[in-house]
């Protein structure tokens, strides 16, 4: 039987492609993710051809997949020239077979909207796009470093959504002098001229960003506990409310909406990591790993073109190790975990000494079919559940 197959934990999860693209017209001062700035441009042509390059090593070690979902995310990949991602799934399309039905997502930010690109990227085999509005008010988008404005961000949603049947946007809440008043108006709104999914994440301060910076001089002062938990539970009602209720704690969707590449994270599927600082983890003969590429853009081009991959590690995971990640992604979800799958990755069941003082005080229950999953009353303290679960 292949690593793959019915009797691998990993068997209904799906396999995706993940391909970042890691250079950004401005880096926002909340961000820690790998993004660049790259002033004097940026050879496409050159990495597209070290994207090739990493696609046909990492499709070596994963042979008969079928790829369910691609997302290309960044970094700003509305960067990129259609012809760039035409090439990019082009060159997966040429390694692995891919699924009629797979759902091909690229990110983008509004103020890199154009209508043509965007037809161009439809024409490429992009079916979805995610866009990074951020904020509905020009206030808080100078406040979080975007370079687009409330009206281009409108127009960028009736561009994307002329374009791609399937369409998304992020929204950052808990934001500095932030009340749940002006929070319910603004997602409300976000909620009338969205189609089908939203994501809605809390600012968080991350350790290295001009944001962190100025929180520890004072002089960014984010909602305090109570105010963020107030923030979380509009979130929650409102969305419900409007028939987008959460399928994950920061995601929110109709029914059938769900961003199946991410799905396939937290339901602890296989994923190929492909392009800088990219994250995986593959099946291979000798059991699941993780792999990590270089960070910097043009270390990794260099390493890329020496070696014809970029991977700086390929860790394998014990399963204990598995377990918990299988814990940390699934009971993120509504549908939360399968036990028998846990144990199955672990070696052990989960602890019933520590699980039913959990049901009992009403953080996880118990659903249909052996499920397990947090309640809205558990998720806001998920950390914790997770660490008692997996002691």
């Amino acid at each position: 039987m292949t690593p793959t197959g019915p009797d691998h934990p990993t068997r209904d999860a799906g396999f995706g492609v993940y391909l970042h693209w890691p250079f950004c017209a401005a880096k926002c001062p909340y961000c820690d993710f790998n993004s660049h700035v790259r002033h004097a441009g940026v050879d496409e042509p050159r990495f597209l051809e070290a994207f090739r390059a990493e696609i046909a090593h990492t499709a070596a070690q994963t042979p008969g997949r079928v790829v369910t979902s691609v997302f290309l995310g960044g970094g700003t990949p509305s960067l990129m020239r259609p012809e760039t991602v035409a090439g990019l799934l082009d060159a997966v399309a040429a390694h692995w077979s891919v699924a009629p039905d797979a759902e091909i997502t690229l990110e983008a930010n509004p103020s890199s909207v154009e209508a043509g690109r965007f037809r161009g990227y439809r024409a490429a085999g992009v079916n979805r796009v995610s866009l990074g509005v951020q904020a509905l008010d020009d206030a808080s988008l100078r406040s979080l470093g975007r370079l687009h404005d409330s009206a281009e961000a409108f127009a960028a949603i009736r561009v994307a959504q002329a374009a791609f049947e399937r369409t998304s946007f992020d929204l950052i809440y808990a934001r500095p002098r932030q009340t749940p008043a002006q929070w319910r108006a603004e997602l409300t709104e976000a909620i009338d001229r969205a189609a089908e999914h939203l994501s809605l994440y809390q600012l968080t301060i991350e350790p290295g960003t001009p944001f962190y910076g100025l929180a520890a001089a004072g002089k960014l002062v984010p909602p305090d506990e109570e105010t963020g938990r107030a923030l979380y539970d509009v979130t929650q009602e409102v969305c419900a409310a409007a028939g987008l209720p959460a399928y994950e704690i920061s995601n929110h969707a109709r029914p059938g909406a769900e961003a199946r590449h991410n799905l396939l994270y937290w339901r602890y599927g296989e994923y190929a990591g492909i392009g800088p600082g990219a994250h995986g983890r593959l099946v291979t003969g000798g059991g699941r790993v993780g792999t990590v590429t270089e960070r910097a853009p043009e270390a990794w081009l260099a390493r890329v073109e020496a070696e014809g991959h970029g991977v700086v590690e390929m860790e394998a995971l014990a399963p204990g190790d598995q377990a918990d990640e299988f814990l940390v992604m699934g009971l993120r979800l509504a549908e939360g975990i399968d036990p028998a799958r846990y144990a199955a990755l672990k070696g052990r069941p989960i602890d019933v000494a520590r699980l039913e003082p959990l049901v009992a005080d009403g953080l996880i229950a118990r659903l249909p079919g052996g499920r397990i999953a947090a309640t809205p009353r558990g998720a806001p303290v998920l950390n914790a559940l997770v660490a008692e679960l997996a002691a």
